[in-house]
């Protein structure tokens, strides 16, 4: 059973992997990453975290404010 395991949790880091730009050096975070979506028996995989190259990017979201609503002005009584 324990080699299913393995097997399922080599292929979800090969998948994290790849998903994140084929970093080198991350295997054990990958490998970590897999491990605790496998044993919690997530049926959909969290999404892999996005490479650092594309989270500095600023997203257009972010980069322009909405505008703000101006207050209404009471109307004015009438003499």
């Amino acid at each position: 059973m324990t080699g299913n395991r393995d097997e399922q949790i080599r292929k979800r880091a090969h998948a994290i992997w790849e998903a994140e730009g084929r970093p080198s050096g991350s295997h054990d975070r990958h490998w970590q990453q897999a491990e605790r979506e496998i044993d919690m028996g997530a049926s959909k995989p969290a999404k892999a975290a996005k490479p650092a190259k594309a989270a500095a990017k600023p997203s257009t979201a972010a980069a322009k404010p909405k505008a703000r609503a101006k207050p209404k002005t009471p109307a004015k009584p009438k003499k």
